[in-house]
């Protein structure tokens, strides 16, 4: 396995349309999906699309850890999960703003309003059905990570450039709020 490097902001590959993968179960298939598993879990995320390590192709990888859930029963913790060809349904007009950040974009976080319950489907390396309905951080990570696929960054999907910033200094400002100081 490998340490993959991650397409930053700007990069072409991050703005196209990603192919759909040939055969799920091939041996170049598996390879990329542990290698994307490692560079995930290396620079700490919570999901990468194959066009952020320069493969545009439709696959992500993606995980929830259990703190990260929103209590919704839907919102299920996930280890490390593969979806291949993957198709997303908003199963209602609930939207939510959440916070934000990606691996492509490093050091900024911004709210984006997602769907909060979606149904989705693809594939795993096994050529395995994946997905399920599914609400909250789950939904969103699923969403945000689908949008790569789709050559779209979060920012594009931002109504509210107030809500867009360095992750230190939103932190910073959110522990002076708290402490009533400016």
């Amino acid at each position: 396995m490998a340490i993959l490097k991650i397409a930053r902001m700007g990069h072409p590959v991050l703005l196209q349309r990603a192919e759909p993968v040939a055969d799920p179960t091939a041996p170049e298939i598996h390879r990329l999906v542990h290698d994307m598993v490692e560079t995930m879990e290396d620079a700490g995320g919570a999901g990468l699309a194959a066009p952020q390590v320069h493969v545009p192709l439709r696959l992500f990888v993606f995980r929830v850890a259990e703190a990260r859930r929103s209590g919704d029963a839907d919102d299920r913790a996930v280890g490390n999960t593969v979806v291949i060809n993957p198709g997303i349904e908003p199963l209602d007009d609930d939207i939510r703003l959440r916070w934000e950040g990606c691996l492509s974009i490093p050091g900024l976080r911004a709210v984006v309003p997602r769907h909060w319950r979606i149904r989705y489907r693809g594939v795993d390396a096994e050529g395995a059905p994946v997905g399920g309905e599914v609400t909250g951080f789950h939904a969103g990570v699923v969403q945000h990570e689908n949008d790569h696929l789709d050559g779209i960054l979060y920012p594009m999907r931002m109504t509210d450039f107030r809500l867009f910033g360095f992750h230190e200094e939103l932190e910073r400002a959110g522990a002076q709020a708290a402490g009533g100081r400016s």
